[in-house]
């Protein structure tokens, strides 16, 4: 009981010190501009037209940059709630000799077809609950409340590679293989056909040699597990491409019925680590959503109370670690790398201190201006880039109470509190000019050559608004950080992609789709020199496109692929 408490104390004493030394930074933004516009509705454009280029496309850069995100967001009289809700949209920005062509499609998924066929939203997303079909009689519609929600295949996330084959994807049990170079929607796959999990991030990690982790739920009359799901690099001619995938172990929810949520996970050599944060999912309130006029987004919640847990599973043996490493609650939503050295394993990844963002991302912020959206921006916690050192040689002679991490160049702390419990505080991977910025999130690497391994620089957006509206490049040597700002101006996700034979790490260029909210078909795909991350070019688009998600870029001419 006296080891509890002092755990117990511990943790509040860290929490309590961090949340003062982080919020003293942040003061109310005031006077933001409206940006309803993007998520606004648009056509799709499935033919490519050309872009007018201004500077200049290096020549090297041979590939489709393919982006992923909600293009849809009302169905006949019926608008979707929530940002996530959006129909699925994919871009693709065919780049060759210095030009760029550009074409989109809606996703051909079942939600889309049955929405467009009864001009109606039939099925229900994230924050949107379909009401029932107005065609029944009133008998049939109070028995369809009582059915259960059926899960959407509106895959409006990401772009992800299995087997050599490029998938959409969302956080259900559907995704879409997909036509790189028509963005046809060529076949819906079910992974509750191949392995026992009720859905899959779309966030997976992919080994050199194609091997693909990813993660999922199942739920069980003896509860909700976390799934990790293993899926082999390569395929047979007649098979199925997520044929011989396998869950490599299953970890039990420590509440049977309210697990938590995670939207990615992070990888190194030798594991895979699951972040158990305290943002929760009620599964009685999703399976009474109908009955009770509740959509999935209202089944989250977040719950400060409890402590954030790290699983370390080896992916050679698929065991758990039996060591947890705890650190205080915390929300993250992509983690940056991971990777191990000199007995520790490091996790970089983007936190914020709240984890209650995700439900203020509806459509009606989004479209707030004036003093509504200023304090809609006010309460959200900001995201900032972190790092976590997981000490792996813990045994019955590892000392109590005091710092187990010796690596020089980490603040990072992590101290045995009791027997088989590590609990853990962070160092910031950023300097004090990165909250004049807003935090940053939409991470992203060199992943073909530093996922796994020690690395200098990383990418993302700057979020002085809802959305991204300053590109940034951060360095880890000094964390200093370089600054792509233009007013009006709203990057989204930036991409790295390798100069041929580079051997550098920031030897490339990083490509972003900037949205222009307040002028007219005038969206761009921008290109930055990586090392100078100063502007290159730009291909202008004569269309209008919404701010999307995540993307990839497959490169032609090394056959290589950047995705997290």
């Amino acid at each position: 009981m006296e080891k509890a408490a002092q755990e117990k104390k511990h943790a509040e004493h860290k929490k309590s010190n961090h949340t003062k030394q982080e919020h003293q930074h942040f003061t109310d933004v005031h006077g933001l501009p409206c940006i309803e516009k993007i998520v606004r509705t648009v056509e799709e454009t499935p033919e490519p037209i050309t872009t007018n280029i201004v500077g200049r496309i290096p020549e090297w850069i041979n590939g489709n940059f393919l982006r992923n995100g909600p293009g849809k967001f009302e169905i006949g009289n019926h608008k979707f709630n929530h940002w996530f809700d959006g129909m699925a949209l994919l871009h693709q920005f065919k780049i060759a000799n210095g030009e760029v062509t550009y074409k989109s499609r809606f996703l051909s998924s079942s939600s889309y077809q049955a929405n467009n066929d009864t001009n109606r939203i039939a099925v229900s997303e994230f924050g949107t609950l379909t009401m029932p079909d107005p065609c029944k009689n009133v008998f049939q519609r109070f028995l369809s409340r009582f059915e259960l929600p059926k899960a959407t295949d509106n895959d409006n996330v990401s772009f992800a590679m299995y087997k050599g084959d490029y998938y959409v994807s969302t956080e259900t049990n559907f995704m879409h293989k997909v036509d790189p170079e028509t963005l046809e929607t060529v076949k819906k796959v079910d992974w509750s056909k191949f392995i026992a999990v009720n859905g899959a991030t779309a966030h997976p990690h992919t080994e050199p040699d194609g091997t693909t982790y990813n993660m999922g739920n199942s739920y069980t009359p003896k509860g909700a597990f976390y799934n990790i799901i293993r899926v082999p690099p390569t395929k047979k001619s007649d098979e199925e491409t997520l044929e011989g995938a396998t869950v490599l172990c299953s970890i039990p929810s420590k509440d049977k019925t309210k697990p938590s949520y995670y939207h990615s996970f992070a990888m190194s050599e030798n594991y895979v680590v699951f972040i158990e944060q305290p943002i929760k999912m009620d599964l009685m309130k999703i399976v009474t959503g109908k009955l009770t006029g509740s959509s999935i987004s209202d089944s989250f919640y977040w719950d400060p109370k409890l402590n954030t847990i790290f699983h370390l599973i080896n992916k050679q043996t698929g065991k758990v670690s039996l060591v947890k490493y705890l650190s205080k609650p915390l929300s993250t939503f992509h983690q940056i790398n991971a990777y191990e050295e000199d007995g520790f394993l490091i996790v970089d990844m983007c936190v914020s201190d709240d984890g209650q963002a995700i439900t203020n991302y509806n459509v009606q912020n989004l479209r707030k201006s004036g003093e509504a959206l200023d304090e809609v921006y006010n309460t959200l916690d900001r995201v900032f880039p972190r790092r976590f050192v997981f000490p792996l040689n813990i045994d019955k002679d590892t000392p109590h109470d005091q710092n187990l991490n010796t690596l020089p160049s980490s603040t990072a702390t992590c101290i045995m509190t009791s027997k088989n419990k590590v609990f853990c505080t962070h160092e910031d991977l950023h300097g004090e000019d990165l909250h004049q910025y807003g935090g940053l999130e939409f991470p992203q690497i060199n992943y073909g050559q530093c996922n796994t391994h020690s690395y200098r620089y990383f990418y993302g957006c700057g979020f002085r608004h809802l959305v991204g509206d300053t590109l940034l490049k951060m360095d880890l040597q000094g964390k200093h950080m370089k600054v792509w700002d233009k007013p009006g101006l709203y990057p989204s996700e930036p991409i790295f992609v390798p100069s041929p034979n580079a051997t550098a790490e920031d030897d490339g260029v990083v490509l972003s789709v900037v949205i222009t909210p307040n002028e007219d078909k005038s969206t761009f795909l921008l290109v930055l020199d990586a090392q100078t991350f100063e502007e290159l070019g730009r291909a202008e688009v004569p269309v209008n496109i919404p701010y999307g998600f995540h993307g990839t870029f497959n490169n032609k001419t090394n056959c290589t692929y950047t995705q997290l």
